[in-house]
């Protein structure tokens, strides 16, 4: 027999597919010598809320992952580190009428490959008071919502979830558009969305880590095969933007039942090497893997620190 290469027929390279983030996650985090790996939460059963009414009559509330910038707490610019201290660990609402600064340095983005210069690239209010203004949702809910980061999914299940859609109901919520960042972010919004639609509001969750999302389950999933951190669209970049919200909206209101995924057919780059990078162990040195071990437990550390100190929001 004759061996024939993918390349003969065209193909993609293996590594041009959705970045494995569950597989990457728990190798990377062994080899820094944390034993067990994370149970990510996973469900057999998906609830849905179909829209009860047009899109053009509904009030739809943005529920984010961002933090409120602190400036008090170090770097959380453009291009900053990690930075455990610009966490939040409560639920937060904020104005839509008004524009907020928003950071994600609190969050594990891919920091490699983009910078988080762009708010408008994992924050959409602004696209979407324009898309209400444009009539092609009926409104925009007064306040948007704080979703914390939590690896706990007690936390996430019995106090941040509940909280948020209580406040959903509270501002009668249609239908709720929920942004992820990190690979926990998209596990927490996750979640979230579920206990939404089990309330009967309909969700739509932007994201970037496809397996996270859809080994959690969840009834409708725009996912951006874009480096963690631009859920949104391309940063700098408003007509990406603008089609990646309008993207989400059209899976808002056709999606025929749970677990629909749409992917976007935008890319990041004609070269898929990007992919390479994230979490993966084996283009790390014996060096820079005590490094980030060292650099991991300090943020632990500041984190249940100021868990213990700060009330939340």
């Amino acid at each position: 027999m004759t061996s024939e290469s993918g390349r003969d027929f065209g193909f993609a390279a293996a590594h041009a597919a959705p970045i494995p983030y569950l597989q990457r996650i728990r190798t990377y985090y062994q080899a820094l010598g944390y034993g067990a790996p994370y149970e990510w939460a996973h469900y057999a059963e998906v609830p849905f809320q179909p829209l009860r009414k047009p899109l053009s009559r509904c009030r739809i509330t943005l529920i984010t992952t961002a933090a409120p910038y602190q400036p008090d707490t170090g770097d959380q610019g453009p291009g900053a580190p990690y930075n455990a201290n610009a966490k939040f660990f409560g639920v937060y609402s904020g104005d839509t009428a008004k524009d907020h600064d928003l950071r994600i340095s609190h969050v594990a983005i891919d920091r490699q490959h983009t910078t988080a210069e762009d708010p408008a690239g994992y924050f959409p209010l602004p696209a979407l008071r324009r898309v209400a203004a444009a009539g092609r949702i009926g409104s925009l809910a007064p306040r948007f919502h704080g979703a914390p980061t939590n690896r706990s999914h007690r936390v996430t299940l019995e106090v941040d979830g509940p909280e948020i859609v209580a406040r959903c109901k509270a501002d009668a919520t249609d239908a709720a558009i929920l942004v992820a960042n990190c690979p926990v972010c998209h596990q927490s919004v996750s979640l979230t969305a579920r206990m939404l639609e089990e309330s009967g509001i309909a969700t739509v969750i932007m994201g970037c880590a496809k397996d996270i999302v859809e080994h959690v389950g969840v009834p409708r999933f725009l996912f951006s095969d874009f480096p963690l951190g631009n859920a949104a669209g391309r940063p700098k970049d408003p007509a990406s933007q603008a089609f990646t919200l309008d993207l989400a909206l059209s899976v808002l209101e056709t999606a025929p039942a749970a677990r629909t995924t749409v992917q976007s057919p935008l890319i990041w780059s004609a070269s898929p090497d990007w992919k390479l990078d994230y979490c993966n162990i084996d283009r790390l040195t014996p060096e820079e893997i005590r490094r980030r071990r060292a650099e991991f437990d300090k943020g632990k550390t500041q984190a249940r620190q100021i868990r213990e100190t700060r009330s939340p929001s």
